[in-house]
Formats: C-alpha cells, sequence, structure tokens
C-alpha cells in the first residue's frame, strides 16, 4: 500500500489470550496506553496480523491494538499443522474472539481498520456490535459473498485465463466445474502430504497470478511468507470460501444499516482485479454515513495514493 507511515514501533503489551475451544489468540498493544484504541483486523482469512500496520496510525493519538485471528500468525495451535482442526474456526468465532479481546483489554469503544477479507470480519463485528465501534476504516472492500468468491475463483479467468486453467486442473477431472475452494478444501485434507503441498503451490500460484497482473502488483505478493504461515493461509482461505464464510448470501449488505451513527472511510482500488469496485460501490450506498474513497491507480495491493488516503483517515478520525 505504500505509505511512508510513522516509525516503526515495538508493542509496549501481548500476550495470548485463551478464547475457548483449545485456542490461544495473539494479541499486542502499542502506541499510547491512554490514547484512542483502534484494532487492526487483517486479511486472508489466516494471513497473519501484518506489524507494519502500526505505522498508519499516530502512537501520540492511538492505542494499537494487533491481533492474529485463530491459526495464524503467532496464534496457537497453528493451521500450518495438518492434525489441527478448523472446526472452531468460522466467522462466529472470530467475532466472539474480537468482542472477547475488547472486553480483556478494557475498551469501552474502538475504532475498526482493515482490508480485505478484514472487511468483511469488521462489517460482520459491527453489525453485531455497533456499540462498540466509534469509527470504521476499510480498504479493498470485500463482504465474502459467494458470488464474490466466484468472481475471484472463477471469473477472474477471462482475464488471466492461462494461471486459472492451471488452478483449475489442480483438482480432480469431476470437480472442475464445481466449487473450486471446496475441492481445495477437501485436497488440504488429504492424508497424503504430498498432495496437500502441492494444493498449496497450486491455490497460491493462483493468488499470486492474480495480484501480479494489477497494476502496482509484483510477483510474490502472497506466496512471499514462511513456509508455515503459507500453509496456515491457505488452509484457512479454502476452508472459509469453501463455505460462503457461514454468512448468508448478502448479509453484510442487507443488514448494512445497522452501521447508521458510526462514521465510515471506505477506500478502494479502481483497478482491483480480485476484488472489483461493485461490492464498495454497494456497501456505500446501503451504510448510511459512509464515504467511498476510488483510487484510480491502485489494485488489491494499493499504491501510494491509496497509502496516502488510508493515513489521511487515520489523521481525521484521531481528531474525533
Amino acid at each position: 500500500m505504500a505509505a511512508a507511515g510513522f516509525p516503526p514501533i515495538e508493542p509496549y503489551a501481548s500476550g495470548l489470550l485463551d478464547v475457548g475451544d483449545g485456542q490461544r489468540v495473539h494479541w499486542e498493544t502499542s502506541g499510547n496506553p491512554e490514547g484512542k484504541p483502534v484494532l487492526c483486523v487483517h486479511g486472508g482469512p489466516g494471513s497473519g496480523g501484518k506489524r507494519g500496520s502500526r505505522r498508519t496510525f499516530d502512537p501520540q493519538v492511538y492505542r494499537i491494538v494487533l491481533f492474529d485471528q485463530r491459526g495464524s500468525g503467532q496464534s496457537l495451535p497453528h493451521a500450518s499443522d495438518p492434525a489441527v482442526s478448523l472446526e472452531h474456526n468460522t466467522t462466529e468465532h472470530l467475532i466472539a474472539d474480537m468482542e472477547r479481546l475488547r472486553e480483556h483489554l478494557g475498551v469501552e469503544r474502538w475504532m475498526l481498520y482493515g482490508g480485505s477479507w478484514g472487511s468483511t470480519l469488521i462489517l460482520a463485528y459491527a453489525q453485531r456490535y455497533p456499540e462498540r465501534v466509534s469509527e470504521i476504516v476499510i480498504v479493498g472492500v470485500t463482504t465474502t459473498r459467494r458470488e464474490e468468491i466466484d468472481w475471484l475463483y472463477r471469473g477472474v479467468a477471462r482475464l488471466v485465463p492461462g494461471p486459472w486453467e492451471a488452478f483449475r486442473d489442480g483438482v480432480p477431472p469431476g470437480e472442475r466445474d464445481g466449487n473450486l475452494p471446496a475441492a481445495y478444501d477437501r485436497l488440504l485434507g488429504s492424508p497424503d502430504p504430498e498432495v496437500r503441498e502441492q494444493a498449496v503451490r497450486d491455490w497460491i500460484t493462483w493468488e499470486d497470478a492474480v495480484i501480479a497482473h494489477e497494476t502496482n502488483g509484483k510477483p510474490g505478493a502472497y506466496g512471499d511468507r514462511p513456509d508455515d504461515d503459507l500453509v496456515a493461509f491457505v488452509r484457512i482461505c479454502a476452508h472459509y470460501f469453501a463455505h460462503g464464510a457461514w454468512l448468508e448470501e448478502g448479509q453484510l449488505l442487507r443488514d448494512a444499516h445497522r452501521l447508521a451513527g458510526i462514521p465510515g472511510v471506505l477506500i478502494h482500488g479502481r483497478l482491483d482485479l480480485g476484488s472489483p469496485l461493485t461490492t464498495a460501490w454497494e456497501l456505500a450506498k446501503a451504510w448510511p454515513g459512509a464515504e467511498l474513497q476510488v483510487i484510480d491507480d491502485s489494485g488489491h495491493t494499493g499504491s501510494p495514493a491509496m497509502g496516502e488516503a488510508v493515513m489521511a483517515a487515520a489523521r481525521r478520525f484521531g481528531t474525533r
């Protein structure tokens, strides 16, 4: 997302929060302990909280909270272990984890910041607990409707047909015309480690291909991470997208009226191949008080102009 940001800082507190089901969620806080609370909600799902996101916020103004969603980052147990079940890793579980973390940290209301899958989780949490949310900044808007999932794993093939055919051909012939994330989810659960490893490679190669073809895209945007984090990312992504994130189709747009009174800034790249502008446009119309900013030169991974827009939103809400 290329913005200078504030100088790097280290957390002043961190821990592993027991959220039940044998899960411990890693969290950390930095900046001003008495400042305005902001929760950074990472994407993926399963990518883990990128620590650089704290540089978006003035550490003199904000109390910056990061956390790793179940199975990712420094949360335990880690989804890179094939023996770790994802049964207790759903959108409902993550919403509950966020609320439990808020209570643990003694936060009355917090600002929410995140993008991509993080925007889906932010919207789901804020619609459940609107009284706990002061403002929202979303980058790369998604609501994880099945039509959005189908676009990313099938529809966008019309723009990058070669890489998509390789992705499709990674699943058994009888499953190639069906739900591809579900087919990969089954492969990732195979008892054969070679089958699992090949599924991880095929999935991440497709994700990287979509990003690399965007303006300002770069090769390896998703795949350039340690092996364990890569496996966890792909396992959790396939698990969530195979099940439509356990959301009713269109639920987050239908219930956007629950966000009335919460100021929001939606920042979206016009050139985003994986998450076309339509969803951000529809959300801005459905959410009273939301402001849509379209960044003409940006795709899903951002641009300097997108980075500046995010920093400006953080500065604006820091004065509220």
